[in-house]
């Protein structure tokens, strides 16, 4: 595993990545670009509440929370966060075109056919 300011990076990018994975499985009929606002900032959110300290706090306690929490404010953690959405986003929107499958459209195979044409004649009364 890579260490250092490009692993964590990285990391970053993976953490919004799965957050944009679990917001999609909640969000099912969500356009992938809404997915990955939902889920840059759900990260962006918690990359402030680092500024709280109480992420730090917890994590004394009980150190698995800094897994999910973090513990400490880093405004680079930003871009990787906004990053790792986005590239989740193009992936889904990829696999999702290449599958056939659009959010939100019509996917029976009549969804493009015309509507039928009333009868001829005369309405009976």
């Amino acid at each position: 595993m890579t260490g250092g300011p490009a692993g964590a990076f990285a990391g970053d990018a993976l953490y919004a990545a799965l957050l944009y994975t679990l917001v999609g499985l909640v969000a099912v009929r969500a356009r992938p670009v809404v997915v990955a606002g939902v889920a840059a900032a759900l990260c962006t959110a918690l990359e402030l509440f680092q500024l709280t300290g109480v992420p730090a706090a917890l994590a004394e306690a009980a150190p698995v929370v800094s897994l999910v929490l973090g513990t400490t404010f880093q405004g680079t953690d930003l871009l990787a966060y906004l990053l790792g959405a986005v590239a989740a986003a193009i992936v889904d929107a990829f696999i999702r075109r290449a599958a056939g499958s659009s959010r939100g459209a019509p996917s029976s195979p009549s969804a493009g056919a015309r509507p039928p044409r009333p009868p001829a004649g005369r309405p009976s009364r």
